[in-house]
């Protein structure tokens, strides 16, 4: 059976508009360029009832300033916050392609959102965007009363790349104890530098994140040596010898997504060493199939699980 006939029939449409070489990692710069000029004529979602503003917050030591968007419901009173993390493979994507999210997480969630724009590889390989994260964090942790936000009450989240960054942050954070992260949300998060399970090696369409896209932003990524065992584990989170102490995790991921594998192996290894730990396999889902076709009823289930999760871990219920 090909690949199209294992996709669930509503989801197939988000398969067959994108060209085969939508995403060829070999012309980065290219392929950033191609993609703002196919979202950029999209019409942008409205989403009412939130509103936004950007700051400049200190970067890393040595580093330039980190970017940050934050979203607001309407209506006075302390939330809580996640710190979203768009995704692109480490290499594309920014603030600008997941504020609807953003915006939609805010309003559904009731939560301030704070968005980062971490620099991408590979002008910025790691440990840059991960770094960039965790300085976007600490500066929500030190201003949540002036951001009226509960500062005990702080979940990371992303897709994807933001994901793994997700992932990596939450390791860097209860290995430096300077934030307490309450929740995890990494969403079919990309965290084996290795590509060496069946899933990663199975999926190969070329309209999707495949093998070739996958191995190509690992390389820019990491660099030298980017797919040994030797990488660090903030990069890859598979890489941690010890996951425990980690804040609780829900993992999402679809039943034809490259990173199933990896993340199932996380999922369990979270549980093994005592993270309270839900994982979610969604049949005839692809990556990214909740992002292309966000109103077939599969993507409906994958978004409400995640907000869900959000609710019950933000606000107790």
């Amino acid at each position: 059976m090909s690949f199209i006939d294992r996709v669930d029939p509503d989801l197939r449409p988000g398969v067959e508009a994108f060209p085969p070489d939508l995403l060829d990692l070999n012309d980065i710069a290219g392929t950033r360029q191609k993609l703002a000029s196919l979202f950029g004529a999209l019409p942008a979602p409205v989403v009412e009832g939130v509103s936004s503003e950007d700051h400049h917050v200190p970067g890393p030591p040595g580093a330039p300033d980190v970017l940050v968007r934050v979203y607001r419901p309407d209506g006075a009173g302390m939330r809580p916050a996640l710190l979203w993390i768009h995704g692109g493979g480490y290499v594309l994507g920014d603030i600008e392609g997941d504020d609807a999210k953003a915006r939609t997480l805010a309003r559904n969630v009731d939560c301030v959102v704070v968005a980062v724009e971490y620099r991408l590889a590979p002008e910025h390989p790691f440990p840059a965007p991960v770094e960039d994260c965790y300085a976007a964090l600490k500066w929500l942790a030190a201003n949540a009363a002036k951001l009226n936000v509960k500062a005990d009450r702080i979940a990371i989240g992303g897709a994807s790349a933001g994901g793994g960054l997700t992932a990596g942050l939450a390791l860097l954070a209860r290995d430096r104890g300077e934030v307490n992260v309450c929740f995890q949300l990494p969403i079919y998060p990309m965290i084996d530098n290795t590509n060496t399970t069946p899933s990663s090696r199975a999926i190969t369409e070329p309209r999707v994140w495949n093998r070739q896209s996958n191995l190509l932003a690992w390389q820019a990524y990491v660099g030298d040596g980017w797919d040994g065992e030797a990488v660090s584990p903030y990069a890859a989170a598979t890489r941690a010898a010890d996951l425990s102490g980690l804040p609780p995790a829900y993992i999402p991921v679809g039943e034809l997504d490259l990173f199933l594998d990896e993340d199932i192996a996380y999922a369990q290894r979270l549980l093994q060493a005592g993270v309270p730990t839900e994982l979610h396999v969604y049949r005839g889902c692809y990556h990214g199939s909740d992002v292309f076709v966000p109103n077939a009823d599969a993507s409906r289930r994958f978004t409400t699980g995640c907000e869900q999760a959000l609710i019950r871990a933000l606000h107790g219920y």
